[in-house]
């Protein structure tokens, strides 16, 4: 296996995560440009490496209301290729629905990427092999994984900027819970539910941490997400090198307190960086671009 697992190191041992956030005003504007010169800033070791970008394709979305935007999704696989990458995949395992073609065509990705026979991979389908977890955070110990993840050279969760009605909210580190297969753990993916929800996402990602983060802010979701909340137009896209720092990073645009989102703080434990002292902030910085996101009942403590 391939796969880089994830450095499982104190905050005091890391050095500081860099974030850049960058204005991207609708899904019609230059979003290659905007991800290729940010790339760049990066010097990822790409080239001649096998790219997998991990959207969130939750279900059908012909408003392109729940999903990473297709846009998005076309401009960080152009920006790679450019950046030398010899190959990039897209791969999801949608878990709420169990039908990918059809939520494929939902949000007409065809259109954005082309033909989707050596580009797509579903997760749900891919061939599996059992991995330990390297926490024990839930009740996982070991973990059935897609060969296409522990093939890739480098793997990129691509979220879109949203709260969620169980973990408050759903970014990099949550999006990883599609890398898991439907057709080991049920649709909605129930097992990892059973184990708790929270807890599976640190071991999730102590097991396969994204080596980056790309999160589509351009229009986000607010309230009863991720799937029946309200559109939220926030117009940036965030990107780093550190999905910790990513995600504390939106959560702190959304007005949210990162370190009372339960899975966030703990992640920030051993995955990465959650302090701002410890970030280093590129492009925008947070307070020019904060919109807060209205968030349900349950997690009114989460808001700054």
């Amino acid at each position: 296996m391939s796969f880089a697992v994830a450095d499982l190191r104190p905050p005091f041992e890391r050095p500081p995560s860099r974030v850049a956030i960058r204005p991207a005003v609708n899904y019609q504007a230059d979003l290659a440009n905007v991800l290729f010169e940010t790339l760049r800033e990066f010097a990822l070791p790409v080239r001649g490496k096998t790219v997998l970008l991990k959207p969130n394709f939750v279900e059908h979305d012909p408003e392109f209301v729940i999903n990473t935007h297709p846009a998005v999704v076309a401009a960080a696989r152009e920006s790679f290729l450019r950046l030398g990458a010899k190959t990039v995949l897209v791969a999801e395992g949608p878990a709420n629905e169990r039908d990918t073609e059809a939520i494929l065509e939902s949000i007409r990705l065809r259109e954005f990427l082309g033909p989707l026979g050596r580009i797509f991979v579903d997760l749900n389908a891919d061939g599996v092999e059992l991995v330990p977890t390297r926490t024990r955070a839930s009740k996982l110990k070991e973990l059935y994984l897609p060969r296409s993840i522990l093939l890739a050279d480098f793997v990129v969760s691509m979220p879109k900027m949203k709260t969620h009605h169980w973990a408050g909210v759903t970014l990099s580190l949550k999006n990883m819970f599609g890398i898991v297969p439907g057709s080991c753990y049920g649709w909605p993916k129930n097992a990892l539910h059973w184990a708790g929800l929270t807890r599976s996402i640190l071991d999730i990602n102590s097991t396969v941490r994204p080596d980056f983060a790309i999160v589509d802010g351009i229009v986000g979701m607010e309230g009863n997400g991720p799937i029946q909340g309200i559109p939220k137009p926030c117009g940036v896209l965030v990107l780093g090198d550190d999905p910790v720092a990513v995600d504390g990073t939106c959560a702190r645009i959304m007005g949210l307190v990162p370190e009372r989102i339960d899975y966030l703080s703990h992640a920030g434990l051993l995955l990465g960086h959650l302090q701002p002292a410890k970030i280093l902030q590129l492009g925008e910085t947070i307070e020019t671009v904060r919109i807060p996101f209205a968030v349900t009942e349950t997690f009114r403590d989460l808001q700054a």
